[in-house]
């Protein structure tokens, strides 16, 4: 198969080093990390991504979306002539775990929770998912689904109410750490930075797994949403099925 991969660039060594083991052809866009903090433009860039990619005369076939919800910027997406696949995930700490079963254990509790990787260290020293001057990159799948109900300002005032700043009770950072890529170093750097604004590290063991099957074509429907031309994605906001698919 001839694969186009559109990706978010904190997965750019996590893609490469798996697109190295695939056994189809790939071509890969990466798309900035700073794109999270609007997801309303990041959804634009993701649809104008797969457009271009739908009119290539490479025939493709598939385009692979290495996002999950991401704030519902993967909400609203449409397939063009080309099907559409992309992780049953709710952000990208799903994906750099390797399975949504990881992502509930972990995080089901606090969704909020702070968390890094290579990925975010090295593209533009991001640390716990925030830009300087701005809000939270993004909250996950919990904030998202309060944006969809109660709309934008509302759930922001909903989000405060209920975790108010400075206030986080294991008061913990998570740094998932890809067995593949240990050998840069970031885990250190990143106990550093917790200790400067006083949080306690976690290091949780990051795995392939999905991206890696994504890439191989290997979508089992448990794991990979397939979107068939004609049709745009919606989100589901529960621990299973996440993100579906529905005529336009």
């Amino acid at each position: 198969m001839i694969l186009r991969l559109i990706s978010c660039n904190i997965f750019q060594r996590e893609a490469c080093h798996c697109a190295a083991h695939s056994p189809h052809v790939l071509d890969l866009e990466f798309l900035e990390l700073g794109e999270h903090i609007h997801p309303e433009k990041l959804r634009e860039t993701i649809q104008a991504a797969i457009d271009r990619a739908s009119a290539s005369p490479r025939g493709y076939d598939a385009i692979l979306l290495l996002f999950g919800l991401c704030g519902n910027a993967g909400v609203g997406l449409e397939a063009r002539t080309v099907p559409l696949v992309m992780p049953r995930a709710h952000d990208c700490c799903t994906v750099l775990l390797g399975s949504r079963q990881a992502f509930r254990e972990h995080f089901g509790d606090a969704p909020s929770t702070p968390f890094s990787s290579s990925g975010y260290m090295e593209r533009g020293e991001y640390f716990l998912r925030v830009e300087e001057g701005e809000t939270r990159i993004h909250y996950g799948d919990a904030y998202a689904e309060y944006v969809e109900k109660y709309g934008e300002e509302n759930a922001k005032y909903i989000w405060e109410q209920m975790h108010p700043a400075g206030h986080d009770e294991s008061n913990r950072a998570v740094f998932i750490e890809v067995p593949e890529f240990a050998h840069l170093g970031y885990v250190a750097r990143f106990r550093e930075k917790c200790a400067e604004v006083g949080r306690t590290c976690v290091e949780l063991p990051g795995d392939l797994r999905l991206i890696q099957a994504l890439l191989n074509g290997e979508w089992d429907e448990a794991d990979f949403l397939t979107v068939a031309p004609g049709e745009r994605t919606i989100g589901v906001y529960d621990w299973a099925e996440i993100i579906r698919s529905q005529p336009v």
